[in-house]
């Protein structure tokens, strides 16, 4: 239970935080600076314009009540004397003589500004809401309006919404005259908020930022409206999911229609449904709050006052949405009353309903506080005490907190599954470890066998029987492999029903062990480790059960082999105390103590850290462990960690004469062969050296060398030039020797899994510029997961299907295709999307020189439109071009830029006039572009620009230097990022990304704060 002492303690604190955030958002906000006017009149000559600055036109503007002051009158000279003087910004009421409203009128502010001329500079104006209707004259130019200003209501159109113009002007006075006629608003009349004035590019920043920053909101709380819905849909089915909706609905219409009101701005929506919309928003706001907090405080169901409350609420609805809206504004006292109630009840609700125990409700009041705060606000702004701008805070806090109650108790909710679910799997881990396991050794092999089957259906030769024979002495071997698993599984339930019967006989150890050790070579292809059988001929023979024993011996080699990256594995025997000791030696990867005392429980493989890319069911050990105790023979484990392990197993020996083999045996001689035969057509899968240009080509990834050869016979039927390697180390080797289309790989590897090696290739390759399809038979979720996480471009589960596979890597492999031709298309666009300041400050030099040097004139119009021509040139889309075409439009711009800032840009030539070369289109202009705009030209005095070609032969260097004002080291690492956001920087990123798919190597930058910068680039020939 929260102490009232705890509550307060949180609620001040939450308030104090909320005020300081406001704080710093209006310090770091771009306030205007405000000007005083003096009796209609502001004096900027000596005002220094800058795009950042942004001034507020207060003070005395000449009024002149009941005239609307027209272009015509000032033409005439007939401007009236009898003008007072009002304060902007505010209200009318005291001037205006109006019996039914002081509010209603009509009249002209007229407000004259002295400036230097300046025929380039151009200016804005932002004309506030203005009740409830307004014409802007500048100069005697009507440039903008909102409704129609008239001297009766019956000629007047209402229209209260926000405006900017832009205009620009030779003359040293702008005079603004702001008609205005109110018929509507009964709360206030006239320039009831500041004037704005500025540069078009300050008053389009300040305006772009209100804007955007509503929209931002909006869009943020719209996102929270999909979310509930889709809760919603999919079975969360409360009501207080639909008024938590309606609530940031309502939130939402507030936004649009108040401050910079977009929504009326942007849409045919008129004055009156306008001015409903208000009404309706706010109440639907205090509505659906309280439908909210009701429905989370169960305590205050059945509280009546919520009920009434939400009855007169729908009759106000009503009457807002039927009624004209001259009758509405006349209940705006009890309008203000009705939504202002729940800020006032639902505070002290929640407050009693913390004090009761229930601690999610300082969420609820937390929210209430966060609104209580932006009314205060809204409040001084009201009153003019301070100038502020939208504010988003607030309102995403108060929504934040709202949903952090419902989410606490939802996480409540989740927290004590997670417990239950946690204790579950722990009580089933066996369990649930087997079956995965379980199916990841059968999908494997299982895997195999279909991509076999396929593969010689869609042979296109008939009569290709040598091939075909392979290929089914390659699937009864993966068939024995499965075989085995599944005699596992069969042996443990056997086992545990002890219905395992021996067949005891004489056995030569020797022949069965050469025969465990050749049907496990097909493992080894590929890996550094020797087989080596050190049991003498002259060895006794055993007692045993010849299957059991290979399957025993098997199992053993087995392990060895996949926890032994290199070295030897090695089979002895020796006589110890009258009994056959069978000791298998590895020098793998050993094991601690703590394995070793559970390694032969069954399910189990070591540990998590030293096995991940290691799988199996866990099984054999514990099998192996049984049925060496039925042969009343013991099996043992010695082992060091990063050094080996050795297996010894203890079996009776036997002085009777050795029996004949039986067809069990020669069953096995005819497996050791088949797999003699799989592990020799995978010797032929050597990597190939000379690939086709023109075909994909695909590096695949397996330490299995079966998957290796079978997916080699499935896509080779495709037309791929496919490479093959057996670990990600040899892997990552080969991603230097050639531009790869596509990588394969399987996950589960030793040494490097899948995931390892995905991620690094993802260091040096992004997911379009070389995919990456992921292959395993593991499907969990998670697993998927990860395996995109690490980043992979596709994700297929065994057993795959051929024509799956196929299609899958089809797609790939187009994909990285389209991404060379994209990147050509790119850089062509991007250099289409000529800068508008560019053009407007072109025309504006051509206009100049028409004045008084047409030759001049002449000449940059021809290199204007050469610059024009070449920019849209199809060409641009092409591999390479000549080297002439891209220097040509270099000149162009370059001839354009020097028009405009004469002495301010210099340039310098090192190129070699014949020199024949082919580079990438626009792959010198972004760079010279660059140089200039962001270098040169940011420095006052301007600088000199160096374009330099040197030929080496074999290839050139291509080099752009300035000494502008260069780059500090964070900006310096950024500029080629692809992550980073900088709109400024696609151009240079785009060039950088099609220099490396052409030659390997993209831009050399290097850069001096305050110095210059000198990027370089190598074109082949």
């Amino acid at each position: 239970m929260m102490t009232k002492k705890r509550i307060f303690l949180t609620i001040g604190c939450f308030f104090l935080i909320l005020t300081v955030i406001r704080i710093i958002w209006i310090l770091l906000q771009n306030t205007p600076d405000h000007v005083q006017a003096v009796k209609g009149e502001v004096d900027l000559r000596n005002w220094e314009f800058k795009d950042t600055h942004v001034l507020s036109l207060d003070g005395q503007w000449e009024f002149y009540p009941s005239i609307l002051l027209l272009q015509s009158d000032k033409d005439k000279h007939t401007i009236p004397d009898d003008k007072v003087f009002i304060n902007v910004p505010g209200t009318w009421n005291s001037t205006i003589a109006n019996d039914k409203n002081p509010t209603f009128g009509y009249g002209s502010y007229r407000l004259r500004l002295l400036i230097q001329p300046d025929k380039d500079q151009l200016f804005s104006i932002r004309i506030p809401p203005i009740a409830s209707s307004s014409e802007l004259y500048v100069n005697g130019r009507l440039l903008a309006h909102s409704g129609k200003p008239a001297a009766s209501e019956e000629q007047y159109i209402a229209g209260n919404v926000p405006y900017t113009v832009s205009f620009a002007t030779d003359q040293s006075e702008i005079e603004i005259i702001i008609v205005t006629a109110n018929y509507a608003d009964r709360l206030t009349g006239g320039l009831f908020l500041p004037v704005k004035f500025g540069t078009d590019l300050a008053i389009d920043r300040a305006v772009g930022f209100s804007v955007g920053t509503q929209l931002a909101v909006c869009l943020l709380l719209l996102m929270h409206v999909i979310y509930i819905l889709i809760l919603y849909w999919v079975g969360a089915r409360q009501k207080v999911l639909l008024s938590f909706a309606m609530l940031i609905l309502c939130a939402i219409i507030t936004i649009l229609i108040d401050d910079d009101r977009l929504l009326p701005a942007w849409s045919t929506l008129n004055y009156e449904w306008t001015l409903k919309l208000y009404y309706l928003g706010y109440l639907g706001l205090a509505t659906f709050l309280t439908q909210y907090a009701k429905g989370l405080l169960p305590e205050y169901a059945s509280f009546r006052g919520f009920r009434w409350y939400t009855y007169f609420c729908g009759i106000y609805f009503l009457f807002a949405l039927f009624l004209p809206v001259k009758t509405i504004m006349l209940t705006d006292a009890l309008h203000t009353l009705v939504i202002v109630v729940p800020f006032f009840v639902l505070p002290t609700l929640l407050f009693r309903s913390a004090r009761r125990g229930n601690e999610d409700a300082i969420y609820l009041l937390l929210g209430s506080t966060a609104i209580t705060t932006n009314m205060v606000w809204g409040i001084i702004k009201n009153l003019g005490i301070i100038e502020l701008g939208f504010y988003p805070i607030d309102i995403i806090a108060c929504f934040v907190a709202f949903a952090a109650f419902w989410f606490k108790g939802y996480f409540r909710t989740s927290t004590q599954r997670a417990i239950l679910t946690d204790q579950l799997q722990k009580a089933d881990k066996l369990k649930d470890d087997f079956l995965l396991n379980t199916s990841h050794e059968l999908r494997n092999p299982l895997h195999g066998m279909l991509n076999i089957a396929q593969t010689v259906l869609n042979s296109e030769s008939r009569y290709d029987e040598g091939k075909n024979r392979e290929h089914m002495m390659l699937l009864i071997s993966v068939g024995k492999r499965m075989s085995f698993l599944l005699n596992d599984l069969l042996d443990l339930t056997m086992l545990k029903e002890s219905r395992v019967r021996l067949q005891l006989k004489n056995l030569q150890v020797q022949t069965v062990a050469a025969g465990a050790l050749d049907m496990l070579r097909f493992m080894t292809e590929g890996k550094p480790i020797l087989l080596i059988n050190n049991i003498p001929d002259t060895f006794p023979p055993v007692i045993a059960d010849e299957n059991r024993l290979i399957q025993i011996l098997f199992n053993l080699l087995h392990n060895a082999v996949k926890f032994t990256k290199e070295g030897s594995i090695t089979i002895d025997a020796q006589i110890i105390d009258g009994k056959a000791h069978i000791q298998i030696t590895d020098t793998g990867i050993g094991m601690n103590l703590e394995t070793l005392r559970r390694i032969f429980q069954p399910y189990e493989q070591g540990e998590v850290d030293q096995t991940e890319s290691v799988v199996g069911l866990g099984l054999g050990l514990n099998i192996c462990k049984q049925l060496v105790e039925l042969h009343h023979g013991t099996l043992t484990v010695s082992s060091t960690l990063d050094q080996g392990s050795s297996f010894t197993l203890s079996l009776p020996l036997s002085m009777a004469p050795l029996q004949e083999v039986e067809p069990n045996h020669t069953e096995l001689l005819s497996l050791v062969h088949l797999e003699a035969a799989a592990a020799s057509s995978s010797i032929t899968l050597e990597p190939k050296t000379a690939l086709a240009a023109d075909r994909p080509k695909i590096l695949v990834v397996d330490d299995d060398p079966i998957n290796l050869s079978i997916l080699v016979s499935v896509l080779t039927e495709e037309r791929y030039d496919i490479v093959t390697a057996t670990s990600g180390t040899e892997a990552i080797a080969l991603l230097d020797t050639r531009e790869w289309d596509l990588i394969i790989s399987d996950v589960m590897m030793p040494q490097m899994s899948g995931y390892e090696l995905s991620r690094s290739i993802r260091e040096r390759f992004s997911v379009s510029e070389l995919p990456i399809l992921l292959l395993t038979a593991r499907n969990r979720p998670q697993d998927i997961d990860a395996g995109f996480l690490a980043g992979a471009n596709d994700y297929v589960t065994k057993p795959v299907d051929t024509m799956e596979l196929q299609s899958r890597v089809r797609a790939l492999t187009e994909i990285k295709k389209s991404i060379h031709d994209r990147l050509r298309m790119e850089g062509a666009w991007l250099q289409a999307q000529i800068q508008p300041h560019f053009l407007f400050n072109t025309l504006n030099a051509i206009a100049a020189l028409s004045e008084f040097d047409t030759d001049r004139m002449r000449t940059l119009l021809v290199e204007f439109g050469n610059y024009l021509q070449g920019s849209f040139d199809f060409r641009n889309s092409e591999r390479v071009i000549p080297l002439k075409d891209e220097l040509d439009l270099v000149r162009s711009y370059l001839f354009i830029e020097k028009e405009r800032f004469e002495e301010r840009l210099q340039v310098t030539w090192n190129i070699d006039e014949s020199l024949v070369l082919s580079i990438p289109p626009l792959s010198i202009q972004p760079l010279v572009e660059n140089a200039i705009r962001h270098g040169i030209m940011k420095r006052t005095e301007g600088g000199t620009i160096h374009i330099q070609i040197i030929d080496y032969g074999d290839y050139a260097e291509v080099t752009v230097a300035d000494d502008g004002i260069g780059m500090d080291i964070t900006a310096h690492k950024q500029l080629l990022d692809k992550k980073a956001g900088r709109r400024s920087g696609i151009g240079l990123v785009n060039t950088d990304r099609r220099l490396k798919q052409l030659y390997g190597n993209g831009l050399q930058i290097q850069s001096t704060l305050d110095q210059g910068t000198t990027v370089t680039f190598i074109v082949k020939k």
